[in-house]
């Protein structure tokens, strides 16, 4: 065979493409290095940088929504302070205890917690396989939210900072924004957050300054605060009756729902941390927690203090910072317009990094329920970089869409980010609270765990039903309607695939018992004689219907045959351990397996194998190699074929078959593909090949 018909491929395309592809996503990662799940997880500062980022993030907009929502009773701030540090622990208390208990479940270990989004849905099981799955569809819609709010909100701060004439371009900025992050996270996890460990810091020391400086500074004001906030309240008391001040109250502290957002990110994201996981996933949530409680009830606080009101293309945070520094000088230099500027721009790009939570968690939690066929399982394959590369493009371009609908507006964004952060929170409450009653004989804490549960469910509830309630209107209905039709999306999905294996199944039966000949002696393989080599996957019955097809179509045509895998590793190796030596040894197993019926049946068989993350690329290359080896060899790969095709198809099955061929035309490498169709109650009767002449 002449291989330099490869040649006919320019060659300059292909190498620019390539020296771009490393440029902006880096070299591709070793496989084999026993470090390498080292490498790419996280140690709970960083881990607390690129997860717990989202639920710090969340005092840029939860606290002034909150704060808004109060109109002129603003004396309400103190209780409402108190009231969010303190759901903020509990709620952080109860993940905690859900990591602690089910740490098999957070890295997605259990069929069920993998259909339900990791812990959350590992919790959510604890209900039903139905309420798992809705979990993980609301986490999903959640974590597209996570990008679109913190994209938003971080554009409002950076914009506060500029004239209003530039707000026309706040959208087109954002937009910028979802594709740096995107570019970003198909490098890599540990890259992208390592990278950002400068601007989160910078976030947290502004902030302290900010909340610490201006408490001192009204410090002597406390007694007059108070007695100013106790007359207000007796005034409120008047007007509005106990009633409607607990009512007032109530919609504030809803509405501020955004401020917990984030909390669940920790827990989910429990698969990319350093071991031992849970230690540092429990140490990663305290982080997350004081400091995210002390920020908000501090901004809560210092509006109060400050007397802050809104101002037209300014956060709430801008103005505070304003009029907390601004007019700072040392000497002529204008030190405080300086820390105004710093404090800000830190927020804003803080929020940068807390979208970075969506396209770390949101990946996972696909690929997870696409082991299990609830999505597409394209979406539980690698890319050279480890990274669920199409999950982190299809949640670039969806977080996208949300932004377009919108316009950026962050009060809509933050209605339809809450209502499904609150779902799950109380699916995962209300799981773990009947796992503990269930248990209520077999520990004995277990009403301790169960009151920190049941107080979680209270206020999620409470919090989730005022959203729907009052804000159903201004954007909730949306990601209702969204969540739902995911849900219906993925149980559509499966039913998909169940009816698929069935029909499979119905053409393996044929293939239950192969006939053999006891009499015939199988020859020694020659590689000089004709040879088909036929792509397989795992150890399948389609992979034997392929080669018995062979033989039947090409009679006495050949002689030999080599079996050509690839094992492609998926989010599972993220559990860690020899993930990568048991790939191999299951690719050897089952070529070993086809080897032996080929034998059975009188055939010299080979096999050969290879591991990567690009099927198409590794057959590709392992198919030039065998032709060189093998000269007279014809290659063949099978490909499902259904009698009643649909448009959905080519989404749910990869074609990569035709992929490969397209990619083997350039090299001169003749490869046919055989298609195998499904049809119901369809019967197969296996040949009995007669291998061609020497």
């Amino acid at each position: 065979m002449d291989n330099s018909v490869s040649d006919s491929e320019p060659r300059l395309p292909r190498l620019m493409r390539s020296r771009v592809k490393r440029l902006l996503l880096g070299a591709p990662r070793n496989l084999r290095d026993p470090s390498i799940g080292h490498k790419i997880s996280l140690i709970a500062f960083l881990a607390w940088v690129g997860l717990g980022a989202d639920g710090l993030s969340s005092s840029s907009y939860g606290p002034e929504e909150a704060f808004r929502a109060l109109g002129s009773h603003l004396y309400l701030a103190v209780f409402l302070g108190l009231a969010t540090a303190a759901t903020v622990f509990i709620i952080s208390y109860a993940y905690s205890r859900i990591i602690e208990h089910f740490p098999g479940m957070a890295v997605a270990e259990l069929a069920q917690s993998r259909s339900a989004g990791v812990v959350c849905g590992g919790a959510g099981s604890q209900i039903s396989l139905s309420a798992g799955v809705v979990s993980g569809c609301a986490l999903l819609v959640d974590y597209v939210l996570t990008i679109t709010v913190s994209i938003a909100s971080g554009a409002d701060a950076l914009f506060s900072l500029l004239p209003l004439s530039f707000q026309h371009f706040k959208l087109l900025v954002e937009f910028a924004a979802i594709l740096f992050l995107v570019l970003m996270n198909l490098r890599g996890v540990k890259e992208s957050v390592s990278m950002l460990v400068p601007i989160f810091l910078t976030f947290v020391g502004t902030h302290i300054v900010l909340i610490f400086g201006g408490l001192l500074m009204h410090s002597r004001d406390f007694p007059a605060v108070a007695h100013d906030a106790h007359t207000s309240f007796n005034q409120g008391m008047s007007e509005l009756g106990m009633w409607g001040m607990f009512v007032l109250f109530l919609r504030a502290y809803s509405i501020g729902g955004g401020t917990y957002t984030g909390i669940e990110a920790v827990s989910n994201g429990l698969a990319i941390m350093r071991e031992p996981k849970v230690e540092t996933g429990k140490r990663t949530m305290r982080y997350m927690a004081i400091s995210l409680a002390a920020t908000a009830a501090g901004l809560l606080f210092c509006y109060m203090l400050f007397r802050v009101s809104p101002v037209e293309g300014r956060t709430l945070n801008a103005v505070l910072a304003d009029k907390f520094a601004g007019g700072f000088k040392l000497g002529s230099l204008p030190v405080g317009v300086w820390f105004v500027g710093i404090t800000i721009l830190s927020e804003a790009v803080l929020l940068l990094v807390a979208a970075q939570t969506g396209f770390i968690d949101g990946p996972r939690v696909m690929a997870n329920m696409a082991i299990d066929s609830w999505l597409p399982r394209r979406f539980a394959a690698l890319s050279d970089r480890l990274t669920s590369q199409n999950g982190v493009l299809l949640m670039g371009i969806t977080a996208g869409m949300a932004l377009a609908y919108t316009h950026g507006d962050i009060h809509i964004l933050v209605v339809m980010y809450s209502i499904n952060v609150f779902a799950t929170f109380s699916l995962s409450e209300f799981g773990m609270s009947r796992f503990w009653v269930r248990h209520r004989k077999t520990d004995k804490k277990w009403l301790q765990h169960l009151s920190v549960h049941a107080t979680g469910l209270v206020l999620c509830l409470s919090i989730l039903t005022v959203m729907i309630t009052m804000k159903l209107r201004e954007g909730g209905w949306i990601t209702l309607a969204f969540t739902c039709l995911c849900v219906l999306g993925c149980f559509a999905i499966r039913h998909h695939y169940r009816v698929f294996t069935q029909r499979l199944r119905q053409v393996e039966a044929a293939l239950e018992d192969i006939p053999a000949d006891p009499t015939r002696t199988t020859p020694p393989f020659d590689p000089k004689k004709p040879t088909a080599v036929i792509l397989v996957g795992g150890f399948a019955k389609l992979g034997v219907h392929c080669m018995l097809n062979i033989f039947r179509i090409f009679p006495r045509s050949f002689t030999n045959v080599v079996f050509v895998s690839i094992g492609v590793p998926n989010s599972d190796f993220f559990k860690g351990g020899s993930r990568v030596e048991e790939l191999e040894e299951r690719t050897r197993a089952s070529l070993s397996r086809y080897i032996e019926i080929a034998n059975r049946l009188g055939i010299p068989a080979e096999s050969t194998y290879r591991i990567g993350t690009d099927i198409v690329n590794e057959v590709s290359e392992a198919c030039v190699d065998l032709a060189k080896k093998y000269p007279h060899a014809v290659f063949f790969a099978g490909e499902v074929v259904f009698d009643e095709p649909k448009w959905y198809d080519r989404i749910l099955h990869n074609e990569t078959a035709y992929a490969i061929q397209r990619r083997l035309r350039f090299a001169g490498v003749p490869i046919v593909i055989l298609p195998i169709r499904l049809f119901r109650n369809q019967k197969i009767t296996p040949p009995s090949p007669s291998p061609a002449p020497a």
